[in-house]
């Protein structure tokens, strides 16, 4: 899998506009759904359009943080040199 960092975006919203819960997504997918209006892919599955960023203590799918925890960490490509 290419680049596997992601950042928590959110979807279904409330009555005040604040998304129920965030996903995390890929965050080179960010900045063009925000800019373009283009949907992300959650790592769920979920697929909907980039309009809020999440707070500290937002609620965060469940499915989502389960792959993201069970996802290598980036930043190690596997070189020693």
């Amino acid at each position: 899998m290419p680049d596997t960092d992601t950042r928590p975006e959110g979807t279904e919203t409330t009555g005040d506009d604040t998304p129920k819960m965030f996903h995390y997504v890929r965050k080179d997918s960010i900045a063009e759904s925000a800019v373009m209006g283009s949907h992300v892919v959650a790592l769920c599955g979920e697929v909907f359009p980039v309009t809020k960023s999440p707070k500290p203590n937002s609620p965060v799918c469940p499915e989502c943080k389960r792959i993201y925890e069970g996802m290598p960490r980036g930043g190690d490509d596997g070189s020693d040199g």
